[in-house]
């Protein structure tokens, strides 16, 4: 199961926690929940947001994306 550490910290530097990167987002407190946790999946959509949002360049999306051993 993917650990995302690397996109947890992201949010962390860019918005302070995950409640206020959530709401930037527009989605609820289980949404969130269940994507940084690998309970459910990133969308296309999904990614190109949250790396918007967090100013992830397009080369590094997989190493927050798809690396679960980061």
């Amino acid at each position: 199961m993917p650990r995302y550490a690397k996109l947890r910290g992201r949010i962390v530097e860019m918005y302070g926690n995950n409640e206020r990167f959530r709401e930037a987002l527009g989605i609820s407190k289980v949404s969130i929940s269940k994507k940084l946790n690998g309970l459910t999946g990133f969308s296309q959509a999904d990614i190109l947001t949250w790396s918007d949002l967090l100013k992830i360049d397009i080369k590094d999306v997989g190493i927050y994306f798809f690396d679960s051993k980061i």
